[in-house]
């Protein structure tokens, strides 16, 4: 499957199909067009058919990290190394452009995001135990909105 850059195109068949990247329009929020105007050449998509199925919606940030903001994989399509494979072409990115940092976050709440960031990619969880499983900052998403943050040097 070829990493390819996300074009505004491919972001409306996302935010169309939403449910079928996250089983439900939770993170619809999330996605906004800035993503593609203002960060387009971090922001990435596999497709299928012409059809997105995979995409990464990333950013430099002030700490002189790639950030990653959202990964969405297709239901029909999860667990086929999709997820990693958009990883490793950031990354690969970030170290062309002389970055050495990667972050990332989730909810505490959410296991299938916390294993794949932890396990599969290899990222520390940075923060305190607290109320939750894993280390936490909390307040990190606005008050009451703790979250778990991902760091990692590649």
């Amino acid at each position: 499957m070829k990493v390819e850059n996300c074009i505004l195109e491919d972001y409306f068949s996302i935010v169309e199909d939403i449910v079928e990247f996250w089983g439900s329009n939770r993170t619809l929020k999330y996605h906004h067009p800035i993503y593609i105007h203002e960060f387009g050449q971090t922001a990435f998509v596999i497709r299928d058919g012409g059809k997105p199925i995979a995409y990464l919606f990333g950013f430099i940030s002030d700490q002189s990290a790639g950030y990653v903001h959202l990964v969405g994989i297709r239901e029909s399509y999860q667990k086929k190394g999709l997820g990693s494979l958009l990883y490793q072409h950031f990354i690969a990115y970030l170290k062309a452009k002389g970055y050495h940092k990667l972050k990332a976050i989730t909810t505490p709440q959410n296991e299938k995001s916390i294993a794949f960031h932890h396990h599969k990619m290899g990222m520390e969880m940075i923060g305190e135990l607290g109320k939750y499983t894993v280390p936490v900052v909390t307040d990190y998403a606005g008050k009451g909105e703790d979250r778990v943050v991902f760091i990692k040097d590649i």
